[in-house]
């Protein structure tokens, strides 16, 4: 028994003063700067020239888009703390003054490296394989007149040239946009004037020429035809420049909300009118025309980011969208967990297969749409299925979870879906989908007002003989198929009475009244889940029996109560592995403190996203895996669920997961205590990914052939197939 009702272990507030550690530093590393190097760590994939060079170009647009958020969200709540004059510190005792200040020369450095690796890399090796990201002066008269058709067709009937004088006053630049600042003469009276074109995001980033494989900017087909766009007048300059708003949607905790559709609603139609935050400019704008749209969008030179290159470098994502595979890494289809077909590889009735045990799904190594959208699409078809219920954060457009949920609706069974609204950046794809299965008959759930529901969480009610069963699926990640191709994460689907129960009281507290706040099982964020994982970790110290051992593999570290959990453990002599992909705010290595904490990152072609939590010693070690990063948001202003893992051959599939990770020198880094981060000295060369590719083939090979004999032999013959290569 869990018992949750409790008072919480509260993480120290941002106001206290932060406690040095023995060496006298900050006894935290800064949670922005730790995010800035995991973003760097992302740009290093696409320096690496050992990678594939479309898959390169795929990581310098993740960079591009990875920044874009932290300004908008993270650079953008700095910006309003200095405003509203708090004075609160960050865990390592900067004030949100000092942190932008420290920010600022960090991003310079890496949007410097970004563009360096873009022009003096990635676009020439795109260039040698036939991929050439053309100017406007390199190309031949033909290719001009091809352009110049485009133009006339696509582009000019779409653009709006936006003067700037006292009878216009100056346009409102919406966040993201890509626009031109155009400086142009009036030859009949001498008068210079300034104009402001958007590129609309309708318009593809790059004009692709009918060779398919030469691209050219948007920006710079329109620069060359600006003479168009304002006839009679002198066209004397232009430049591209770029605006990033704050774009977070906060409802205040405290809002009571008649109708929190509607709030978000409301606040997504702010969102479009935040205060600028960030102005990219190339290269060459003049200091007049940098000096008009920093006093237009009340910025300082502080906020302006000069780049040597294209803006917008996202925008390459629809370069590595190229029918190219020789570009690319080789591809992986997730093979079907062994246990959910048959010896004639036909799937299984999967509720047969949970009533004699538990499984466990590894994606994208194990196939999605084969595991968990076929538990929820046999569910839906199901004559005894009585209810389904749901937690939906984010999801895909097409989402066939979504589609088998209308169809049980509209059979009559009872469907209930928590569709949470405040899901940063899906917030408008989630209404769709809420209005949608509401039209269906679905009972939606919008979510809780000053809570994010982000537990994923799926319960199945079925009717077997005289009795109800509970069939359920906890995960780490959200219910997508397209995510769980690129996103590596675990999923537990049971038919464990206990869990089965718990998750019925989670969904009573989520679509009614209910204050539940004890479980069976189910570890359940904000009751008290902070509280339980600081007592496991106690308990790895109060025996004198041993000396402990603890394990985490999750997104980020920056909750203080768990961070100094650690320390104590450290200090007793635990011994303490932590795998963290992006923010990690714990020091490791400082004598006194954590000489006995290691942490690693493995950052590669999947995006390392599930948690996995494990305390004790091998033969006595305890598992659990659910949605909660260690952070403040998710521990406190999140609706989060972890699940322990109790079968044996469950927990060693985990633990292979961990191994490999730890074992990992070729996508792993190590942070030091001063806070850096470098790469893990390779020396056996296993890639995280790779490596459980291999494994999760050699599974299904097994469940196909018994007899270990026949699998060798048909792993070098039989029907063509290969395990993916090694590097």
């Amino acid at each position: 028994m869990t018992d949750l009702d409790q008072a919480p272990v509260e993480a120290p507030a941002d106001a206290e003063e932060p406690r040095p550690d023995p060496d006298g530093r900050p006894r935290y590393i800064n949670r922005e700067l730790s995010w800035l190097d995991f973003n760097a760590r992302v740009l290093a994939l696409a320096e690496d020239g050992d990678t594939p060079v479309l898959e390169r170009a795929k990581f310098l647009a993740i960079f591009s888009s990875n920044l874009d958020e932290f300004f908008q969200v993270r650079v953008a709540a700095l910006h309003d703390k200095q405003a509203a004059g708090l004075g609160m510190t960050s865990l390592d005792g900067l004030t949100p003054a000092e942190q932008l200040r420290v920010i600022r020369p960090r991003v310079e450095e890496l949007i410097a490296r970004q563009a360096g690796i873009f022009l003096n890399d990635v676009a020439p090796a795109l260039g040698q394989a036939g991929i050439v990201l053309s100017d406007w002066e390199s190309l031949d008269d033909d290719d001009r007149e091809y352009l110049v058709d485009v133009f006339n067709r696509r582009i000019f009937p779409v653009l709006t040239p936006l003067a700037v004088d006292p009878g216009h006053p100056f346009p409102y630049i919406s966040n993201l946009s890509l626009n031109l600042a155009v400086s142009v003469r009036d030859p009949g009276s001498g008068a210079r004037r300034f104009a402001r074109l958007k590129v609309p995001p309708l318009l593809p980033r790059f004009v692709v020429m009918p060779d398919g494989e030469r691209f050219v900017a948007v920006e710079q087909v329109i620069a060359a035809h600006l003479d168009s766009l304002f006839p009679g007048m002198e066209i004397e300059k232009h430049d591209t420049f770029r605006v990033t708003r704050n774009a977070d949607v906060t409802l205040e905790d405290d809002e009571e909300a008649d109708d929190l559709l509607a709030a978000v609603e409301l606040e997504l139609r702010r969102r479009r009118f935040g205060r600028a935050v960030r102005l990219e400019v190339a290269t060459t704008m003049s200091d007049e025309t940098r000096e008009l749209l920093l006093r237009e969008l009340e910025l300082s030179a502080d906020d302006v980011y000069v780049v040597d290159g294209p803006l917008e470098l996202s925008g390459l994502m629809a370069v590595y969208d190229l029918d190219r595979p020789d570009l690319k890494d080789s591809s992986w289809v997730g093979v079907t967990q062994p246990r959910l077909v048959d010896e004639d590889g036909d799937a299984c009735d999967i509720f047969a297969v949970l009533r004699e045990r538990e499984v466990l799904v590894h994606h994208p190594y194990d196939s999605f749409s084969t595991s968990v959208v076929a538990f929820i699409e046999q569910a839906a078809s199901d004559p005894q299925v009585l209810a389904i219920k749901q937690t939906l954060y984010r999801t895909s457009g097409d989402s066939p979870i979504i589609k088998a949920l209308i169809r049980a609706a509209e059979t009559g069974k009872q469907v209930a879906a928590l569709v949470e609204l405040k899901a940063r950046f899906d917030e408008q794809a989630n209404i769709a989908w809420a209005r949608a299965l509401e039209e269906a008959g679905v009972h939606v759930v919008y979510g809780l007002v000053g809570l994010k529901t982000h537990a994923k969480t799926a319960l199945v009610v079925r009717e077997e003989g005289d009795s109800i069963r509970h069939y359920c699926h906890v995960g780490t990640g959200n219910y997508n198929p397209k995510t769980a191709r690129i996103y590596e994460d675990i999923g537990l689907l049971s038919a464990d009475a206990e869990l089965g129960a718990d998750l019925a009281e989670l969904f009573n507290y989520l679509t009614g009244y209910s204050r539940q706040t004890e479980y069976r099982k189910l570890l359940v964020a904000p009751a008290g889940l902070r509280q339980s994982i600081v007592e496991l970790i106690a308990a790895e110290h109060d025996s004198s029996e041993r000396n402990g051992r603890i394990v985490m593999k999750m997104n980020n570290l920056v909750d203080t109560a768990i961070i100094d959990a650690l320390y104590e453990a450290s200090q007793a002599g635990v011994d303490i592995d932590l795998i963290v992909r992006g923010i990690c705010c714990l020091r490791p290595g400082v004598p006194g403190l954590s000489e006995n904490i290691k942490v690693r990152s493995v950052v590669g072609r999947y995006l390392e996203h599930s948690r996995i939590l494990t305390f004790g010693e091998r033969g006595r070690r305890r598992y659990l895996i659910g949605s909660a990063d260690l952070m403040p948001r998710n521990l406190d202003r999140r609706v989060e669920a972890m699940t322990p893992v109790e079968d044996p051959d469950l927990q060693a599939r985990l633990q292979e997961v961990l191994d490999v990770n730890l074992a990992d020198d070729l996508l792993a880094w190590r942070l030091a205590e001063d806070g850096s981060w470098a790469k893990v000295p390779s020396g056996d060369g296993l890639n995280t990914h790779l490596r459980l590719q291999e494994l999760a083939f050699e599974r299904a090979r097994r469940r196909r052939s018994p007899d270990p004999r026949r699998a060798a032999d048909q792993s070098r013959s039989d029907d063509g197939e290969a395990p993916p290569a090694g590097d």
